[in-house]
């Protein structure tokens, strides 16, 4: 399944990032829905969830999520919906680690 969030808030810390396989972090902007992809071995095998997915969150929760490379990009973001089919844009989709 695949989640959609809504960024809210990151550190200046992604746009500065330079590292060529982390680039990606420089595309990420405040107020744009990101979609996210529950996946193995992310996914716990017990409740077929990903750890941070916003499950009960409703859409004024607040979540915390940090980039995986460099913890310095992070940020919070709200949940907008759960998708059961993914069909996240080939480009700037995410995935639960």
């Amino acid at each position: 399944y695949c989640v959609e969030f809504r960024t809210e808030r990151l550190s200046e810390h992604c746009a500065r990032e330079r590292r060529p396989h982390a680039r990606w972090m420089q595309y990420l902007r405040e107020g744009h829905t990101v979609c996210v992809a529950c996946q193995p071995p992310a996914m716990d095998t017990d409740t077929q969830r990903c750890a941070g997915d916003g499950h009960n969150a409703d859409g004024d929760k607040i979540l915390h999520w940090e980039a995986v490379g460099n913890s310095r990009c992070q940020g919070t973001w709200k949940k907008v919906r759960q998708l059961e089919e993914c069909s996240c844009p080939p480009v700037h989709s995410f995935i639960f680690t």
